[in-house]
């Protein structure tokens, strides 16, 4: 028998051209995609963080803006209060001192309707007038200034009616007589007037009532 030779693998040779074979070669273009796919699937994965991440931010923005917004709001309502409050104060800081004056000014005028009544010394009731002038012109210029109520229209908010009177000429509802000036003080009624209203014709009213 003839002699068999048996080489190791160490000297064993490996065909030229299949060093490595197809399967080898389709494996690394798989690596090769598999590591673009997950390249590629990290990139979307970061965008689509990224634009959550934009849309939290622009979402706090929105709402510090809608807080800042709110406060400076705030503010200026508070300083707009205290301007407010200031003005009132120096407007109406004499207002209680001016209501104590009042009965002065109409004592002064009734003084000076009962001397003409009278037929009082002129001299006198010009003394008096003279005093209520000067006294009526400081006050007004702490903006004291008279309700206007004879012929004018009943109202409410300046008028208090103390009783009502029949008088043809006078429509109803209207002011004939004054007994207390009223008084604003830089336009805030302080005071209003007492009056009497007419209730209009009174016999003619009296006249419907005993047919009704």
């Amino acid at each position: 028998m003839g002699d068999i030779e048996i080489k190791t693998s160490e000297e064993a040779e490996v065909p030229e051209g299949e060093a490595l074979g197809p399967r080898e070669e389709g494996s690394e273009e798989r690596i090769k995609e598999d590591k673009k796919g997950r390249k590629k699937q990290a990139e979307e994965i970061s965008k689509q963080e990224l634009l959550e991440k934009l849309k939290d931010a622009e979402q706090k923005a929105q709402e510090h803006y809608d807080l800042y917004m709110r406060t400076y709001a705030e503010m200026e309502n508070i300083k707009k209060r205290g301007a407010k409050e200031r003005e009132d104060l120096a407007k109406f800081a004499n207002e209680t001192l001016i209501k104590e004056i009042l009965p002065v000014i109409d004592s002064l005028e009734k003084a000076i309707a009962h001397g003409r009544e009278e037929n009082q010394s002129s001299g006198l009731i010009e003394g008096i007038q003279m005093t209520l002038k000067g006294l009526m012109n400081t006050l007004e210029k702490a903006g004291l200034k008279e309700v206007k109520a004879m012929g004018k229209p009943f109202d409410p908010n300046f008028h208090e009616a103390i009783s009502q009177q029949a008088d043809a000429s006078v429509p109803p509802n209207h002011v004939i007589m004054e007994m207390q000036k009223g008084y604003l003080l830089n336009d805030r009624l302080i005071r209003p007037s007492m009056v009497v209203i007419s209730k209009g014709n009174g016999e003619r009213r009296d006249h419907e009532e005993d047919h009704a």
